[in-house]
């Protein structure tokens, strides 16, 4: 059994995606039905500046601030699998589920 985790970054981008393409309707259903199964780790300043590090590091355009925190929270806490439809997450050296 694993745990679903993400950052609240990932949740924001999940949730603005979800109204813009589908709109509220969408949005209470993302709320009220798949947020409760996902524990949420809220993205402090240390985090959030080791993504800004690493993505002005990368020096790659498509690459988001959203996945470098996401990069390397999940370094900072061992998790190697990945839910994502993003192939930067595989290059990155993680398995990805999706």
């Amino acid at each position: 059994e694993h745990d679903l985790v993400t950052t609240s970054y990932v949740a924001l981008e999940s949730f603005a995606l979800v109204q813009n393409r589908l709109g509220l309707d969408a949005v209470r259903d993302l709320h009220a039905n798949l947020m409760p199964m996902v524990r949420i780790h809220w993205v402090n300043d240390t985090l959030h500046g080791a993504g800004v590090g690493a993505l002005l590091s990368a020096g790659k355009r498509r690459l988001s601030l959203v996945d470098c925190v996401s990069f390397e929270f999940m370094r900072s806490r061992g998790i190697r699998h990945a839910f994502v439809f993003d192939d930067d997450f595989e290059n990155e050296g993680f398995v990805c589920l999706a």
